[in-house]
Parts: structure tokens; sequence; C-alpha cells
């Protein structure tokens, strides 16, 4: 691992865990996850008086973190787009880089500490899965070239039909391969989907063999998220990226701090809820 890259982990991962909020989810163009996010300079700025670790955001959002002045979380920037999480099914799936000529030199100029992409694994679209190889193939050079942290998110997709028309799955199965397939691409971060059996997670990062963040998914009751968080960290998870998980509760900056005192402390889940009570 370049000097470089080790100095942009550190930023994330200071006291060895990471809490990274994602208000990213823009790019996906569906109008659900957008819900809490709508004024985005205020979410920014409430995010960064409440500390996490990281915050994860788009190009098109970025200044609004990195211009501001005072001790702040790091950046970390997704570099792909694509159609996987709309609603209706779509005829043909597909995932791009932002810049497929250049995928880290925004990530660069705007001193990001990491960046994310997307591992699509779906149901009878092998097509949407080699997009996402040929992608981090590009990722994986620049970021060997100049030192950047790559994060891999390996996506294990439900079949159109089952819930959400491409809802992600826990099955730890169908994850592992897939998280090991990260891994061998070249990952330095995974961000994965919590096991259906929270017990089973220890499999996903034994698989990983890096520091492994938990995807959080869909907005979830306050005690449940904290509860479960405290388990996946006890399973050997190095902390979460949890987007609709903070910004669409009520109290986002509470909400925050419950989960910094489960990564960083070992607080209980229950502990963690009656922090976020108490306020």
């Amino acid at each position: 691992m370049p000097a470089t890259n080790k100095v942009r982990m550190n930023r994330l991962f200071g006291q060895g865990k990471c809490l990274d909020v994602a208000i990213d989810h823009g790019i996906a163009n569906e109008p659900d996850f957008l819900s809490g996010l709508e004024d985005i300079e205020r979410v920014m700025d409430n995010l960064i008086a409440a500390q996490p670790d990281a915050i994860q955001v788009n190009y098109g959002q970025a200044d609004l973190l990195q211009n501001h002045t005072g001790r702040k979380p790091a950046l970390v920037m997704r570099t792909d787009v694509g159609n996987a999480y709309n609603a209706a099914r779509h005829r043909e799936m597909w995932a791009v880089l932002h810049n497929p000529e250049a995928p880290i030199l925004a990530a660069l100029q705007l001193d990001a500490a990491a960046v994310v992409v997307n591992l699509y694994l779906i149901p009878d679209e092998p097509g949407i899965l080699r997009m996402c190889i040929e992608n981090i193939g590009r990722l994986r050079h620049a970021c060997e070239r100049y030192g950047m942290p790559l994060m891999i998110e390996p996506l294990v997709m439900a079949p159109a039909g089952q819930g959400a028309a491409y809802g992600s799955l826990g099955d730890v199965e169908k994850m592992v391969p897939l998280v090991r397939l990260a891994r061998e691409l070249g990952a330095d971060i995974i961000k994965a989907d919590p096991t259906d059996n929270v017990d089973d997670f220890h499999r996903v990062v034994e698989a990983a063999r890096c520091p492994t963040l938990v995807r959080g998914g869909g907005k979830g009751e306050i005690g449940a998220v904290l509860t479960k968080s405290a388990a996946l960290m006890a399973q050997g998870a190095s902390g979460m990226v949890y987007g609709r998980n903070v910004y669409q509760h009520d109290n986002p900056a509470r909400v925050v701090s419950a989960l910094m005192a489960i990564i960083h402390q070992g607080i209980s889940g229950q502990d963690a809820l009656n922090l976020y009570q108490q306020g």
C-alpha cells in the first residue's frame, strides 16, 4: 500500500474504526431517496457539526464539505452512477464512472480520503457486473498510482418482483463470494450489507480481509438500528456507512452521536438508544 494511501486511510480510520455518513443519494435519480436531503446545505452543516469520521457525497456536492473551514469529517467521494435503484425495472441495466478517462481526478482535487464504487450482482443481468468490474479496474489503476484508498460496495440484488425492484439481499452464501471478488479486484475497504443473520457477518469480514463497513440501506426504527449496529461491530465490522438511517431520522445529530459511541467506545445498542433519547 503506497504511503499516501496509508495517510488517507488514517484520516478515515484514525481510531481504527469509522462512521461514514452517506448523502450521495441524489445520484440514484430516485425521489424517495431525497426525502430529508432537500436542503443539502443545511444537512451538510448539521452533519459537520455532528462530527462523524467521514461524509460521503458525489462530486457536485463535495464543495459543501471541503469549503467549510475548521475541523470537519473526511471526504469520501462516489465515482459511479447507475440505474439499479429505480423503482421500475429497466430494459437495459448499466453502471458507469462519472469520468472514465480520469476517474479519481476530482477526488484528488477535492482532497478526498477515499473513493467508492459499486459492484452489482443482479439476476439475469451479467452485463452490469461486467461494467462494474471494468469500472473497478480503471479505478484500481488510478488509485494505486496516486495513493487513493478504494472502497468497493458489493451488492447482491434481489430478482425483479421480490420486494423493491432492485433491493439488495443479505444472503450470506451469495454475499461472501461477491465480497471475495471485490477483494480480489483490489478493494482497500469493503462496504457490505448486513447479513440476514447478524451472527453470520463475521464471514463477510473474513472474506474481505480489509476494513469492512456495514451498509445501512433503508430507514429503520432507531432502537433496532442501534441494536443491530452494536451486534455487527461485535462480529468484526470496522464501522458503518449509513445514509437514510441518519438523515431521515428526526434528529440526525443524535443518531451520529449514538453510532459514534457504538463504533468507537463499544457501548451496547441499549446504551446507545439511551444516549439518543437523552439528546
